[in-house]
This record gives structure tokens, sequence and C-alpha cells, in this order.
């Protein structure tokens, strides 16, 4: 049975990941999105009370599914529905989460993971596992029909509804209760101690077998069939009991009966019957076994997604971050309101500036300003929140609206380390590369002070090929740069042209010098005021000199 909670019609195959998922995670900081999403917030009297340690499935699956984008606007609005139920029945989502989990907990104890290893010395020993194993997903199967019952008039999303007709269809009232008659009448040997006479035990389990056949040539039976099979619960006698030994006598004289335990022959065959007639039994459970053995997998999976999703939530509420449901829309535009960067909320632990931008009909955008004024914030902002769009997740924004863009890359500068086997030019060029060998039909590239590692004459003139060419190719692109050249010459030709489709922003900066972290519409500057930081740090210095001489 397939879940569906992530796509309609179909079950997360990790396929369609972005193209460099590692450079994206790097350069907008995920990896404090899926650690944030794997510690849950405890919270007593609306306060936060502790965070749990990381729960490393979560944060591995939140890895997987951010890192491979929705492709249509269906895809977005399937998934943003069953978000919202959960963020609605989160208590629900919790506890299937955590009873599928110890569902596979125990289906590991019993060697699923090491088939034929452990428990499985012998047949009889492979025998009983397989009979626990279909006593686990039972009862894990019931459990969740329980959860989902109770939850069920609160579930609005076409995921979770269809979910919920499938689970009926394919675990029906009829099927679950043959089948935990079938494993109460077959419980007899999966009890380990079925053999054993205990002194301290009233009751004991005793199958009860009833075959049929034929007699064929010679008098011999043949055609053997299975008429009824169940477990009975006899008072425990004792072998060497006075009523125990009355019982064997009174066997000994009925010519249609006959006790077992004193011939080892006839025990060796009985036993042998017995699991020949249960094997048989089990075996017919193969569909249902088919049919559920990758269920409680993909439903932790693709719940895990979402419980990620709700802790997620709760630190935007922590951190006073209003989020909000993205809309995906035309490529051309891209409007959102009060955009903040959730990464720098959650490490920091502040409410992060936002910004607003109405950019309609333009696939090219263009950051430049002061520095320190915000202006890689800013795009990294964009880019996080893109990811969420396209995964499903609520934005840290009042409203967020954009094209999909399956195709997205970010080539943003690096330190010079040990592993570059070249300069830094050479690794931009390099990875850039990288980046229009893969280029698709819906493509964005965030671009951050790339080419600045080499002058800013031979930057401008790269940069201004490169960002050209990409635009010419139908290329959304969004770029910020201190290349005031390259800036400056893009900016004659959109005014030149009237009808452009650039778009400039710029860092906002007061009079006094003030950085506000927020992006204006604004044509690009002459500068990028570094002096404003000079002045700051000497300052800051003449600061620190008279407050330890007042020390002194």
């Amino acid at each position: 049975m397939k879940v569906c909670l992530l796509y309609a019609g179909k079950d997360w195959d990790n396929a369609g990941h972005y193209y460099d998922e590692k450079a994206i995670i790097q350069d907008l900081g995920l990896r404090t999105l899926f650690l944030a999403a794997a510690k849950e917030i405890e919270y007593e009297d609306r306060k936060v009370k502790s965070v749990r340690d990381a729960d490393t499935f979560i944060e591995d699956t939140m890895k997987k599914v951010m890192m491979v984008p929705l492709e249509s606007e269906g895809e977005i609005l399937y998934r943003q529905e069953i978000l919202k139920d959960c963020l609605e029945n989160e208590d629900f989502i919790c506890r299937l989460y955590d009873m599928v989990t110890e569902v596979l907990k125990k289906w590991d104890k019993l060697g699923r993971r090491e088939k034929g290893k452990i428990g499985t010395r012998d047949a009889a020993g492979s025998l009983i596992t397989d009979i626990h194993v279909l006593q686990l997903l039972v009862t894990g199967l019931s459990e969740v029909k329980k959860l989902y019952r109770e939850a069920s008039e609160h579930l609005h999303s076409a995921g979770f509804r269809e979910f919920g007709e499938r689970l009926w269809a394919a675990f029906s009232e009829e099927m679950e209760a043959d089948l935990k008659k079938l494993l109460k009448d077959i419980s007899f040997f999966a009890n380990e101690n079925k053999h054993e006479e205990l002194v301290n035990s009233r009751m004991v389990e005793k199958p009860r077998i009833v075959m049929g056949c034929r007699i064929g040539d010679g008098l011999k039976p043949e055609g053997f069939r299975l008429q009824d099979i169940a477990t009975e619960l006899r008072k425990n006698r004792s072998q060497n009991s006075t009523i125990g030994r009355a019982q064997d006598y009174i066997s000994s004289l009925t010519t249609d009966s006959f006790s077992v335990k004193k011939d080892r022959a006839v025990q060796t065959q009985a036993a042998q019957m017995e699991y020949q007639m249960v094997r048989y039994i089990v075996s017919c459970c193969t569909p249902f076994f088919n049919m559920f053995n990758r269920f409680f997998d993909q439903l932790r999976f693709q719940i895990a997604f979402y419980r990620g999703a709700i802790t997620l939530e709760h630190y935007m509420q922590r951190f006073h971050i209003r989020s909000c449901c993205p809309k995906a829309g035309a490529r051309e535009h891209m409007h959102f309101r009060e955009l903040r960067e959730l990464v720098m909320g959650i490490e920091q632990r502040i409410e992060p500036v936002g910004n607003t931008c109405d950019i309609t009909d333009k696939m090219l955008l263009i950051v430049t300003g002061a520095n320190q004024g915000g202006k890689s914030t800013f795009l990294r902002s964009v880019g996080i929140a893109q990811v969420m769009l396209q995964c499903g997740l609520r934005v840290a924004a009042e409203s967020y609206e954009s094209g999909i863009f399956p195709s997205l890359f970010t080539h943003f500068t690096k330190r010079e380390d040990s592993e570059m086997n070249s300069g830094r030019l050479d690794e931009e060029l390099s990875r850039m590369s990288q980046i229009v060998d893969h280029l698709g039909d819906s493509s964005m590239v965030l671009l951050n002070e790339s080419f600045a590692s080499t002058t800013e004459k031979e930057g401008s003139v790269i940069a201004y090929d490169i960002v050209r060419a990409l635009a010419e190719a139908g290329v959304k692109i969004l770029t910020v740069t201190h290349l005031l050249s390259f800036a400056g010459r893009m900016y004659e030709e959109a005014s030149a042209a009237g009808d452009s489709n650039v778009e400039f922003l710029s860092a906002e900066r007061m009079e006094n010098g003030r950085r506000t972290y927020k992006m204006i519409q604004h044509a690009p500057e002459l500068t990028s005021f570094g002096l404003d930081l000079y002045d700051e740090m000497i300052g800051e210095l003449k600061k620190k000199r008279k407050e330890n001489s007042k020390n002194r």
C-alpha cells in the first residue's frame, strides 16, 4: 500500500535532486534548518521548557526532502494542504510518528535488516519470527487506523482523506478480524514454551489441529487437507501427577487416540505436522506481507518531514518570525513582504530585519550598496524561501510569491583553503562552468560577490559577459555585487532600453552612515562606503582606550 503524503499517487523515491545540493546547503546555511527541525521544543505554560536532542532520522529526512524540488503548482498545493492539516493536528502527527518508529524498532529486533541471521537458526525459529512480524504488522496497522479514526474529522486535505480510504480498502475491518483470529489460532506455535509442562503454570497453550484425508491403495491415507487449527488453553497436568497418569492410562485403552509423549518418533512426526500446517497458513499471508512490507518505512519517512516542518514553525514562533504559505506564480514575478533570513534568526535567536520587494516582469536582479548593509543576508533569505517554497514548507515572511525553479544554483564566493587545487578565480570559473552545463528550462542562479577575487576591472568584464549570457538564455538571476563597473554598465543599458527586464536594489544607508539592512530600489552607487566601516572601527578603538584609561 502506498502512503502518498508527499506526492499524489506515488511514494518517495529519492529522485530529482538539485544538481549541486552540497553547494546550496552550504551557501544558504540549510544545515541549521535540518538540525532545528530535528530538535523538538517542549513547552510548559506557553514557555520554552527545554529543547530535545536532535532526532537524526528527522534531520536526515528534512535534508532529503528539501533537496528534491517539486516541479508544479499542483504538487506544491498538495503538500501545503497536508502540512496545514499537520499544523492543526500536531498531537496526531507526533503520536503517529512515535508509534510507527516503535513498530520499526521492534521489527529491527526481529531481524528485519539482517534477515537470515537473527531468529532464523532453524526452520521452526524462522517461522516463529515470521509469526511475530505478522503480529507486529497487524497490531501496528490497527493502531494506525485507530489514530487516524480519532483525528479524521479534523483532516481535510486530499492527501490525508485518500490515505484513509486506501488504508481501509487495503486493511478492511474484515481482514483485520480474520488476521487477528488467525494469529490467535496459531499462537501455540509462536510460544517458545508450548511443549514445556511448567510446574508453576496453571494453564498451557495447546494446539488443536483437525485434518481430513481419504484412504488410498493399501489403506494408506492421502490427500491431506487442513480443516481446522486453533490454540486451546488447558489445565497444566504434570505427567507424573495422579491425574496425568490416569489420563495416559485412559488414552492407552482408547483405540482411536494415543499419546505422542512416549514414542519419540511419533512425537517428532507430530511436531513436523504442526510446523507444516502453520508454515502453510503463514505462507497464505504472503500477499499481506508484500502489500505492507514498505508501508511503515514510507509512513515514518513522510510523517517525519511534516513533524520537522511543525518544529520549524515552532522556532519561527519562538523568535517572533511570521510565516506564510507561499504561492507559486510566474517565473518573471517575485513578490514578498517582510521576508526574513530564517537561518540567521535561529542561529542568533533574534528576529531578523524583514525586506519587502515587488519585482514584476524581471528576470535579473542586481543588488549593490554599502558594505555590511545586509545584501548577502537578503540574497540568502530569498534562496532559503525558494527552497522552502519548492518543497512545500511555509516561508519566513508575511507573504511570498515566486516562480518554480527546479534547477536552482548558488554561486557564493568561497575562502581559499587547502582543498583548492588552483586560485580562487579559477575555482569560481570552474564552478560557473559546471552550473552552465547543467542549466535547465526553469533555472535560477544566485550569485553572491562572484568574481570579486580578481581586479575590479577584470571581474566586471567577466561578470558582465556571464550574466548577459545567462539572461539571454532565460535564466532567472539574483546577484549581489561590489563590481561597480559591471553594475553601472548594466544600469546604463537598462536605462537606454526603457523596457528592461533588470531590477536594481541597493542596501539602504542613512546620512549618518547607519545601515538599516533594508533593500530599496536604487541605481548602483559608485562606492560601497567602506570608509564607514573604517570610521566605525576607529571609533570603537577610541572608546576602548578611554575605558582602559579610566580603569587604570
